[in-house]
């Protein structure tokens, strides 16, 4: 099981805590939480060893978009980084609606 962290500066707060997707195969499940901090935490655990640049490329740019600041849990049982992308936007949204 590998284990990766990043944080960035954010500005924009959440509303709500946000719970989308499952672990199964080929997927993953996102919580997403506010921060009372002006940054993004995010902890990735994934049983698919090797894809470092690939996470960290997919996340930077979803945050670099979106300046939210929250803690995001992320476990991945193998989903691509168009199902990442999917799941993010969709905890997001979740998190955003009052």
């Amino acid at each position: 099981m590998e284990r990766i962290t990043y944080t960035f500066p954010a500005t924009k707060k959440i509303n709500r805590f946000a719970h989308v997707g499952v672990v199964g195969s080929g997927d993953l499940e996102i919580m997403m939480e506010p921060s009372g901090d002006s940054q993004t935490e995010v902890t990735i655990r994934t049983g698919i060893t090797g894809f470092k640049n690939t996470w960290e490329s997919v996340i930077q740019r979803f945050f670099a978009q979106h300046d939210v600041a929250a803690k995001v849990k992320i476990n991945d049982f193998g989903a691509t980084p168009g199902v990442v992308k999917f799941r993010l936007e969709q905890a997001l949204e979740v998190s955003s609606n009052e």
